[in-house]
């Protein structure tokens, strides 16, 4: 009895947050602003293709444990250059067109595109200073 009376005193002393309002998220940061899912064909040629800026592809699929450490690490990378590139992510389980059109073979599959085409391209997972090569090469740094 002692303890639930005094653990209905802690919480009544601990400050609540009131809740977020619809369709916000905690946390965003500018690395969740530079990426974005690839919603369709049309979607990947009115953000890609016909993208003003150079951005970066990753193939990848949800069951692909490299996926899942390379995709955080670009996403990183890709923030870090502060809009002047930006991250489409492609899952091929969902866009297999678009995985036979690029060529992907294997995943994860990153490519490099500028005004519509692809200038460079990796396949597998790469360490930080590696991306940071591969995103100046891309921009032109």
């Amino acid at each position: 009895m002692a303890q639930r009376l005094a653990l209905r005193r802690l919480l009544s002393l601990t400050p609540r947050r009131p809740p977020a309002p619809p369709g916000r998220a905690f946390g965003t940061s500018a690395g969740r602003r530079s990426t974005f899912n690839v919603q369709d064909g049309s979607d990947f040629q009115d953000r890609v293709v016909n993208s003003p800026k150079p951005v970066v592809v990753d193939f990848h699929a949800q069951w692909c444990g490299p996926c899942k450490i390379l995709g955080p690490r670009l996403e990183k990378m890709v923030a870090k250059q502060e809009g002047k590139v930006v991250m489409a992510k492609v899952d091929i389980d969902d866009h297999t067109d678009l995985a036979i059109e690029y060529e992907v073979g294997a995943v994860p599959t990153v490519l490099a595109m500028k005004n519509g085409d692809v200038v460079d391209k990796f396949v597998g997972i790469k360490d930080e200073d590696q991306l940071e090569a591969f995103l100046k090469k891309l921009i032109g740094a």
